[in-house]
């Protein structure tokens, strides 16, 4: 951290369920209603957003009078400009963390779990009470790090998009997309399939693990430090066209995924967030391999 300017700490966080419940239906009479026909209580919806206050209160009161402070909600964070001196603080869900890696370019992130014990806590590692002492560790250089890596997909026209967990690259509504895919070791085939997927180790308890799982694939997914990713084209379709021979692999640094639209338009998105992606359009190519930056997730000594 510079000498000569204090951190500025960045707190991120996303409305609460019962915040957009109100924003949806106008009174909580009108959401405790909603719920009730769904079998579910206001209570327990209100027990949650209390909860997430409290996190976000004693977060803030955790902050050193001295340095700057910045707020943002996961919906504007596509809008937000982050510093290099930024120490940032994300209270919520794991995904949280994940949705947020993609606007980072190696501020360390710290995870606060607002309702620890109901949380897998895999990216978010800290309580509320304690990110006092945990910042002040990150200022002072001596908190662990934690360097994940990172999927980043590039379109042959500039653009970037990267991802903690995963890239998707398919149709926009899912239907079967098609492309020319060239593999790490230079094969290629002609596919029509449900998309392909591309995954770091940390997504590697997720949305790779599942497609590994199911099709009974053999190789090891990576951690989430090593400098590998694993990638599965999903439902491919053989016809007189198309194949379904190069379906799962593994990418180590300085190798990639390379895909050449067939289709009319394609989508790419990260980490799940379908609002958030690229365009690829008819013959365009997109490369998909190891991002050139990591996510320094701040964890506990």
């Amino acid at each position: 951290m510079s000498a000569t300017l204090a951190p500025r700490v960045v707190v991120v966080s996303r409305r609460s369920e019962l915040d957009e419940l109100l924003v949806r239906h106008g009174t909580r009479a009108a959401a405790e209603h909603f719920l009730r026909q769904r079998g579910r209580d206001l209570d327990e919806v209100a027990a949650r957003h209390e909860a997430l206050q409290a996190a976000l209160t004693t977060v803030d009161a955790a902050v050193p009078a001295d340095w700057r402070r910045g707020r943002v909600d996961r919906e504007d964070l596509p809008r937000f400009l982050f510093g290099p001196e930024d120490i940032v603080v994300a209270v919520g869900q794991d995904g949280l963390v994940a949705n947020l890696a993609k606007y980072l370019a190696g501020q360390p992130v710290l995870g606060v779990d607002p309702e620890p014990g109901r949380n897998p806590g895999v990216l978010i590692r800290f309580h509320a009470g304690v990110v006092g002492a945990a910042l002040r560790a990150v200022a002072a250089e001596t908190a662990v790090i934690s360097r994940l890596t990172m999927v980043a997909a590039r379109l042959d026209d500039g653009q970037v998009l990267a991802g903690l967990n995963e890239v998707y690259a398919g149709h926009a509504a899912h239907q079967s997309a098609r492309y020319r895919l060239v593999g790490a070791d230079g094969r290629a085939e002609r596919q029509s399939s449900s998309g392909v997927l591309i995954g770091t180790g940390t997504g590697a308890t997720g949305w790779t693990a599942s497609i590994a799982a199911d099709r009974g694939w053999g190789g090891r997914l990576p951690g989430p430090e090593e400098p590998s990713l694993s990638w599965f084209v999903r439902e491919a379709w053989p016809s007189p066209a198309t194949g379904a021979t190069l379906t799962a692999g593994v990418l180590n640094r300085g190798e990639a995924l390379r895909l050449v639209c067939e289709s009319e338009r394609l989508v790419v998105f990260a980490d799940g967030v379908e609002s958030d992606h690229l365009t690829v359009t008819w013959g365009q190519q997109l490369t998909i391999g190891l991002a050139d930056h990591h996510l320094h997730l701040v964890v506990p000594a």
